[in-house]
């Protein structure tokens, strides 16, 4: 497992089980909306300063990731 990937937690009672930054409440799919809807990683760090440059790139990891193995599901 990537050392980024160990940022990501899934805990069953937080968020619906959603995959999460370090335990916060903040999930991958927050982080990837943000930056789908066009903010940068300065803004989503600035509107965000508990989040790290490490925690974006995890959630890019993790999206990387999970379309790797739906890809080769689907093959």
């Amino acid at each position: 497992m990537s050392v980024l990937m160990e940022r990501i937690t899934m805990e069953p009672g937080k968020r619906g089980g959603r995959p999460c930054i370090r335990g916060m409440r903040i999930t991958v799919y927050d982080v990837l909306g943000w930056l789908a809807s066009g903010m940068s990683e300065a803004e989503v760090l600035s509107d965000y300063p508990e989040l790290e440059v490490a925690d974006i790139r995890a959630c890019l990891v993790f999206a990387a990731t999970r379309e790797s193995r739906l890809s080769r599901l689907a093959a």
